[in-house]
């Protein structure tokens, strides 16, 4: 068995420039997109996002209807208020996950932020069905949000603790903390709205959350199996990778050639750096993936 090293020299296999470019540029193009969702779909029907967004929604409408703080309609104060939950996660994104994550996610919620207080809210719900608007803002937010993660990033708010307590705790993920809090805040949005508030909130939350898995596919544990007859590829797996590789021998029963049998597990969204990897290496190299439920020992859950 093979264990992680710490990688040295580059090879030339890590993800260029310009892909981290493109990466970057999509994952704020999906920040974007989130936000067009919500303020075109879910804020002019009144309606409520779930996690820190719904924490900031429901905090502006109590400060507003309830409390008659005077604010300018042409401006979501919601964005600013979101901005303001996330100084402290923030910092825990930074000291508790890695720096890569904690810029990126500083990215998207910068962009979140302006978006949210910027983008136009119609006066009239561009779809007035209301179920039928909160599955197109269901879809719209999901992709968004699933493209910011899918790069590396994150929406900010309760993502930043979901994704750092599923690194410390094995059977902790993402969904759970969010479940709990999206429970207070569709309990209150009964409470002080109307139940039917709620339960459109809940569905539109639903399906935000099936598009947003569909997309987010980072946190699925993949079992890799290469065969090569090349020299040296379980080195560069641990070298760029950091996951660990079991090697062993065997012979192809038609070439009667001796081969390297490796297996590995990654996460879903490390397969295109890997196939890369050991093409590079070895383009005749056969490489098979399967998808696994769980995996226990020391396999660690990255971004």
């Amino acid at each position: 068995m093979h264990s992680p090293v710490t990688p040295s020299a580059d090879t030339g296999s890590k993800p260029s420039k310009s892909s981290e470019f493109t990466n970057l540029l999509i994952m704020l193009g999906g920040a974007i997109l989130f936000c067009v969702g919500v303020n075109f779909f879910v804020t002019p029907l009144n309606l409520y996002n779930g996690g820190a967004i719904g924490v900031a929604q429901l905090i502006r409408s109590i400060l507003i209807d309830f409390m008659q703080v005077p604010v300018p309609e042409q401006i979501d104060i919601s964005g600013i208020l979101y901005l303001l939950l996330n100084v402290p996660l923030m910092y825990l994104a930074y000291r508790g996950v890695n720096l890569p994550f904690f810029i990126k996610t500083s990215l998207c919620v910068a962009v979140l932020t302006a978006a949210i207080t910027l983008i136009p809210i119609p006066k009239v719900p561009i779809i007035a069905d209301t179920l039928t608007s909160c599955i197109v803002g269901g879809l719209v937010t999901g992709a968004g949000i699933g493209l910011c993660l899918r790069c590396g990033g994150s929406g900010g708010g309760l993502d930043i603790v979901g994704v750092y307590m599923s690194s410390k705790y094995r059977n902790f993920s993402v969904g759970k903390i969010s479940i709990f809090v999206n429970i207070v805040i569709y309990a209150l949005c009964a409470i002080l709205f109307s139940v039917e508030t709620a339960i459109y909130s809940v569905i539109y939350v639903a399906v935000f959350s099936i598009t947003l898995d569909k997309f987010h596919y980072q946190n699925i544990m993949v079992q890799v199996t290469i065969f090569t007859k090349v020299d040296g590829v379980p080195e560069h797996i641990m070298k760029h990778l950091y996951r660990g590789v079991t090697e062993w021998k065997g012979d192809g029963a038609y070439t009667q050639e001796e081969t390297n049998i490796l297996v590995t597990a990654i996460s879903k969204y490390e397969i295109p750096l890997l196939r890369k990897l050991v093409l590079g290496l070895d383009p005749k190299a056969f490489i098979i993936y399967n998808e696994v439920s769980s995996i226990d020992g020391n396999f660690i859950k990255k971004l």
